[in-house]
């Protein structure tokens, strides 16, 4: 009885991670996304841009800004993305602890590998969607994806989306989740 209530105890602290890190970053937004604005004028840094091969970085070639900068809520969609990945790791490792500690039974070992296997499917699946909304034109865009949803904010010229965005958007949702289109979710980022 107490394997079941140690792996009820990963799984509920994982989801609780996971809902906590897309909570802060919506409520996050609307500050992170103003400030954007304001910097896409200014010299911003990427990571992995100017980045010589022997790890010294060339500021004089990107005019590249401090990369804590970047993840302080001047980049809305970059300080997303680092958030998201932050909590998915915290929440795979956890599920490794919990399929690796003394006396962990094969059930929970492997309820522990099939949730690292979807957290890394969603990811995945996360990524896809992103590269195919940017590549429709989009400036920027960041999924969250869930067990039954995915939500989409996407950066548009005008910051509203319209009936055509909505459509393309939810197209690639459908085609790479392969959720129906009540448990897609997407909005401009503002």
């Amino acid at each position: 009885m107490s394997a079941k209530w140690k792996r009820n105890t990963v799984v509920a602290t994982m989801a609780v991670l996971v809902c906590a890190a897309v909570a802060l970053n919506w409520r996050y937004s609307g500050e992170a996304v103003q400030s954007t604005q304001e910097t896409q004028d200014t010299d911003t840094k990427i990571l992995g841009e100017a980045a010589l091969v022997s790890g010294q970085e060339d500021d004089t070639a990107s005019g590249a800004a401090d990369e804590s900068e970047v993840y302080t809520g001047s980049d809305y969609f970059a300080s997303a993305r680092l958030t998201r990945q932050q909590a998915r790791d915290n929440a795979i490792s956890l599920l490794q602890e919990a399929a690796e500690q003394e006396g962990a039974d094969a059930a929970t070992a492997n309820e522990a590998s099939e949730g690292i296997q979807a957290l890394a499917s969603y990811t995945l699946k996360e990524a896809q969607i992103e590269n195919l909304v940017t590549a429709k034109g989009y400036a920027d865009c960041v999924a969250f994806m869930g067990e039954d949803s995915v939500s989409v904010v996407v950066s548009t010229d005008t910051g509203e989306l319209t009936a055509e965005d909505v459509a393309k958007i939810t197209d690639i949702a459908l085609a790479e989740t392969g959720l129906p289109a009540s448990g897609i979710k997407i909005m401009a980022a503002n």
